[in-house]
């Protein structure tokens, strides 16, 4: 009686767990951490099944949650449901197997790229995402003492710079996401995404081709540098 009544009080997580067991439904949220809105028929494609069995899987994670549609006239697009889906299939990411293999040398630079800089729906993740945390913790702009928050330093920091959080929203200002490619935590929340949203406004990163990897430019390494202290041998990309 005991274990019954265990199974039937909290959250059904397991719900969330069968979603994402399924390996091209897994293949479809990881794809839509680009935080565009795709056709059935691009996530097809780009993941490689066959368009007739897309339907049934993207109808199953939009009635999850995880995913919400889209319509324009004909046409059903997807997208991630909230910043915290993003969130969770990254850190899922981050503790499952790798069992890629790069078959070539363009996706071995494809991979290398995503791993280097990225964007993991709205903020900044990857190798560089994880430097500039760390360099906002070293300069206690960011303190985890008591679970991670903005400090007062960081908040100037911030308003120096003219960056602009978002406010009014429920979202956290500040959250760690666990990095799918470095294994530690990168920043999240409105602080990390308002970070991603000015460094792509000011030139300092640019997108690499249509995928989510990003590039620094020179006015990034210059700017990272000298706000964060940032070397030049880790804001490039080997």
């Amino acid at each position: 009686m005991e274990t019954r009544r265990a199974r039937g009080e909290g959250p059904d997580l397991a719900s969330v767990a069968k979603l994402l067991a399924d390996g091209t439904r897994a293949a479809f949220c990881m794809a839509l951490l680009d935080r565009r809105a795709w056709t059935a028929t691009e996530l097809a494609h780009h993941v490689g099944v066959a368009s007739s069995t897309t339907t049934g899987h993207l109808n199953a994670l939009v009635h999850g949650g995880l995913l919400a549609e889209e319509r324009q006239g004909r046409h059903r697009y997807v997208r991630i449901a909230a910043p915290e889906v993003a969130e969770l299939i990254e850190g899922l990411a981050a503790l499952a197997p790798d069992r890629t293999t790069p078959r070539s040398l363009s996706a071995t630079g494809r991979r290398q790229a995503l791993a280097h800089l990225r964007t993991c729906y709205d903020h900044l993740a990857g190798t560089v995402g994880v430097a500039i945390t760390d360099a906002m913790t070293e300069r206690e702009l960011l303190d985890w003492e008591q679970g991670l928050r903005l400090t007062g330093a960081g908040t100037s920091w911030l308003g120096e710079l003219g960056i602009t959080v978002s406010a009014g929203s429920r979202r956290p200002s500040v959250r760690s996401c666990l990095d799918w490619t470095e294994r530690r935590p990168h920043l999240a929340g409105a602080v990390g995404a308002a970070l991603c949203h000015h460094a792509f406004r000011a030139g300092w990163i640019t997108r690499v081709g249509t995928t989510r990897a990003a590039a620094v430019t020179a006015a990034g390494r210059q700017a990272l540098g000298r706000h964060l202290g940032l070397s030049e041998s880790l804001l490039t990309k080997a």
